[in-house]
């Protein structure tokens, strides 16, 4: 199974990215989250996640450009009902925070502005995914983080999670914490999220 491919992009179009891998060309259907963080680029490292198509019994490739991407695309695949094509609709009218916001918001009319997407199945989202979301399954640590990017919190949060706390309640103490002191080491950071967790 392939995990991941690095190479030149030989091409890119919003739903397609082909890359070149010591003479070899592997095309990828990609989101247009996916196209926005390669476009421009010469070369990428593209996260691969194979699906069977149901039509006719072939596989296909998707590429994601993070790792929180294609985890996504594997929990949207999970609901009953969707398939890959209607996952790749989803991350490409969405970002990742919008979809988990509006999961974790229950916000039924904002998954149901995505094509193809319904009441029905948009109420079948919410109610098979919040759990996962809500417990981080998949996420990296620090990427429900809501704040800029930062070394320090992003350790903290992994020595927390390792501790057995959640990610979300992970995230909010740390964004707390941030608030009044952004500059805060790890040590700072853990000592004080244990103070609130």
């Amino acid at each position: 199974m392939i995990d991941y491919i690095s190479g030149k992009l030989v091409t890119l179009t919003p739903t397609m990215a082909v890359i070149d891998n010591q003479g070899i060309g592997y095309a990828l259907e990609i989101s247009l989250q996916t196209y926005d963080v390669l476009n421009g680029k010469d070369s990428a490292t593209v996260f691969v996640q194979r699906q069977l198509n149901p039509r006719d019994g072939t596989d296909v490739d998707y590429g994601f450009a993070t790792r929180d991407e294609r985890e996504l695309f594997r929990q949207i695949t999970s609901v009953s009902g969707m398939g890959a094509a209607s996952a790749r609709m989803v991350l490409s009218s969405l970002t990742a925070e919008e979809l988990r916001n509006a999961i974790l918001a229950e916000d039924v009319a904002r998954l149901k502005s995505v094509k193809g997407i319904g009441l029905k199945t948009a109420q079948r989202m919410v109610l098979e995914l919040k759990d996962k979301i809500v417990k981080g399954d998949g996420a990296e640590p620090g990427v429900l983080l809501r704040s800029e990017p930062n070394a320090a919190a992003d350790e903290a949060a992994t020595a927390l999670q390792m501790l057995g706390f959640t990610k979300p309640n992970i995230n909010k103490a740390l964004q707390a914490i941030l608030k009044t002191n952004p500059q805060a080491s790890v040590e700072e950071l853990i000592k004080a999220a244990l103070q609130r967790l």
